[in-house]
């Protein structure tokens, strides 16, 4: 990528939400290590103690905080509280890398059309958890992973970009599983890549 291009707009301020590993999180921390990402990761926040996506953060010198949603009464509670951290570190869009939540009208009204996630699958096919396992028992041939705005529904809101993933008859779970991630990190680090080059704009829906 022309050098020129990265300065042409200014960098993406990012927040980071993750439940689990990280790895996509780390593909988006690589990115911008690299210089080949014009983004800063403001912060990267879990739902879960300990989860390794955090040390990850960490690791990058990324403020990394644990927002536990079981301290909270409702879904409502639990998202202002990700909103006011979400503020405090000044973030522009919000990425969703591995966050097993369903975010609240609440949260999404907070930054419309500036919330995306990645999905293990080629949407409309196989939404919800377990999309690898889902393509799997169905025994479809070809699957893959999307990058796409969320809204109020569950890996509904309008698609960015996809690649798809042929599915090999000596795969398992794990196999699978592992390829999808790969091209997912590679994916969401070039949909970021045309956000932050004024490719993709905020989704008015």
């Amino acid at each position: 990528m022309d050098s020129r291009a990265m300065t042409a707009q200014s960098p993406l301020n990012l927040g980071v939400l993750v439940s689990g590993e990280g790895s996509n999180l780390q593909a988006i921390l690589d990115a911008v290590s690299a210089g080949t990402l014009n983004a800063r990761v403001k912060v990267v926040i879990s739902n879960r103690p300990g989860a390794k996506a955090l040390e990850r953060a960490r690791a990058a010198g990324v403020s990394a905080l644990t927002v536990p949603h079981k301290d909270f009464a409702s879904r409502e509670a639990f998202d202002a509280a990700l909103v006011s951290a979400l503020r405090e570190a000044d973030v522009n869009w919000i990425v969703l890398a591995g966050f097993m939540r369903v975010l609240t009208p609440q949260f999404l009204d907070a930054y419309p059309g500036r919330v995306i996630n990645i999905h293990p699958s080629l949407l409309p096919a196989f939404p919800g958890v377990d999309a690898a396992k889902q393509a799997l028992d169905y025994g479809v041939k070809l699957t893959g992973c999307t990058v796409h705005f969320v809204d109020h529904g569950v890996d509904s809101g309008r698609i960015i970009a996809q690649r798809a993933v042929p599915i090999e008859p000596a795969d398992d779970l794990s196999s699978l599983a592992a390829r999808i991630h790969g091209v997912e990190h590679e994916l969401f680090v070039n949909v970021l890549r045309a956000i932050a080059a004024g490719r993709v704009l905020p989704f008015e829906g």
